[in-house]
């Protein structure tokens, strides 16, 4: 199981430190999990992970159940020692590759019926199959089975994924057999008075943390903002909350503000290995022509392997030639930064000075980049 200590909150704000201490080692919070899909943080070894400074990564139901199958990496000992990582894992409950890359897909009371996007195979995923296959993975925290709408969806259905969800978070919690933690989602889309009504029911409910579902799926930034805003408060504040696919450094520090702990996104491995690097100074797109005689680090304000040992010219180079190091690289300083956002976001909710930083610090993030040339 895992517990949640409060260590401090921001001075007339909602920005919090915290330590989330789970049977794989402590995290401190805010945190940023990489997600590793296949049990794997695409193009890192568990050494490089760590040595970037993560501490918890996520991994993938709805993928681990197709392939390799729960079953084989309970046999093997679980996802822990089947990855060799011995940091802590939050495995999502599968709903949310279902209604995002499934060909086809029926929803009902019982569970989503889908077919694979691999070979077309049809499967039915209820809330008991995603704790049981959440529990086979051994992962330190579970996520209860949920309805994710798309945007656009009528409030009416949005509603209706919001009651659902809740009936199949006690299945969830009922089919609970082992010592692994378990967190609830708060659905509602942008509409408050569901998010508010989602709130109150989940909460209500013995999980050991709870996660803001349903966001970053089609609306605005600002629509993100107001509603992980008006949600987080309505939290625990005594358990960690965890925003589910966001985002951006500037989404990670609009998330921290309104009290958000734990965050996940695909975005900076994914946008590594295309070529966009995250700096202090703006993204970087290390295809850009300048770059090709440039000797200057990427970031010299960061301490990764990349920045330390090799030019901007020689990233571009390697990216341009296809070289398999270019994404090793890339990747290793994405994550790095990620991490180091987070670490600095802490020391200043620890000194009282987060608004101040974030203010401070925001401008650069949010630099455009220009536009890449061939």
């Amino acid at each position: 199981m895992i517990e949640y200590e409060l260590h401090a909150v921001e001075p007339r704000g909602f920005a919090r430190a915290g330590l989330l201490r789970t049977p794989h080692g402590d995290v401190r919070t805010p945190a940023f999990m990489p997600v590793g899909t296949y049990g794997a943080v695409k193009a890192l070894t568990p050494g490089e992970l760590v040595a970037c400074g993560a501490r918890m990564i996520l991994g993938n139901t709805y993928h681990l159940y197709l392939r390799p199958g729960h079953e084989t990496v309970r046999a093997l000992g679980g996802l822990h020692r089947f990855a060799s990582w011995d940091g802590a894992i939050l495995t999502d409950s599968g709903g949310f590759q279902i209604f995002s890359l499934a060909s086809f897909r029926d929803v009902g009371e019982e569970g989503v019926v889908f077919r694979s996007h691999l070979d077309g195979s049809t499967h039915r995923l209820t809330p008991e199959l995603s704790i049981g296959i959440q529990e086979a993975l051994g992962s330190d925290v579970m996520m209860a089975l949920d309805v994710c709408p798309a945007l656009p969806s009528s409030k009416e259905e949005i509603a209706a994924a919001v009651s659902r969800t809740v009936r199949w978070a006690q299945r969830c919690l009922d089919h609970r057999s082992g010592g692994q933690a378990l967190f609830g989602i708060v659905q509602g889309g942008t509409h408050e008075d569901l998010r508010a009504e989602s709130a109150g029911l989940t909460t209500a409910l013995p999980f050991d943390g709870f996660a803001i579902g349903g966001v970053s799926v089609g609306e605005s930034r600002e629509e993100i903002d107001r509603i992980v805003a008006f949600t987080a408060p309505r939290l625990p504040r005594e358990k960690a909350r965890y925003l589910m696919g966001v985002g951006t450094p500037r989404d990670l520090l609009a998330g921290i503000a309104a009290g958000i702990d734990m965050f996940d996104c695909v975005m900076p491995t994914r946008n590594a290995r295309n070529g966009t690097l995250f700096t202090w100074a703006g993204p970087v797109s290390i295809k850009r022509r300048e770059f090709a005689e440039d000797p200057r680090p990427l970031d010299d304000r960061c301490g990764c392997d990349a920045c330390r040992n090799f030019s901007r010219a020689y990233l571009r180079h390697l990216f341009q030639s296809k070289e398999i190091l270019s994404m090793r690289l890339n990747t290793i300083h994405n994550v790095h930064f990620y991490q180091e956002l987070m670490r600095r976001a802490r020391e200043a909710i620890v000194a009282g000075r987060f608004a101040g930083w974030a203010a401070s610090v925001l401008p650069g993030l949010e630099r455009a980049a220009a536009d890449p040339e061939a």
